[in-house]
């Protein structure tokens, strides 16, 4: 003896009222266990500690005050070693005549002689 379907559905209907869940009688992918979980959020964002103050904050709040950035002062004596080598990065244009100068076709060096 089989129940009838429509009896079933009726019974999932009530079922879902009592237990307050979605009635979803032809199974389709709803969401509703990700919906129903915490939010991550929070717990997230309370993983890292506050940002506290920075050296360039104080240098900013008290701009007579004397500091010493290191990590500063160690990049720039970087970039003047590399300048001297002759690494560092190239002269910014100031105008655009300068930046015409540098356009153009590169000569490439061939040895004739070879």
């Amino acid at each position: 003896m089989s129940v009838p379907r429509s009896r079933v559905v009726d019974l999932m209907k009530v079922q879902c009222k009592i237990f307050s869940t979605a009635f979803n009688p032809e199974r389709v992918r709803t969401g509703n266990k990700i919906l129903r979980q915490r939010l991550k959020g929070p717990a997230l964002a309370a993983y890292y500690p506050r940002k506290v103050a920075t050296i360039n904050d104080i240098r900013k709040a008290y701009p007579g005050l004397l500091t010493w950035n290191e990590k500063e002062e160690d990049r720039l004596e970087s970039v003047a070693i590399t300048k001297a080598r002759g690494k560092g990065a190239p002269k910014k244009k100031r105008t655009a005549a300068e930046s015409k100068k540098f356009k153009g076709k590169k000569k490439v060096a061939t040895d004739d002689a070879a």
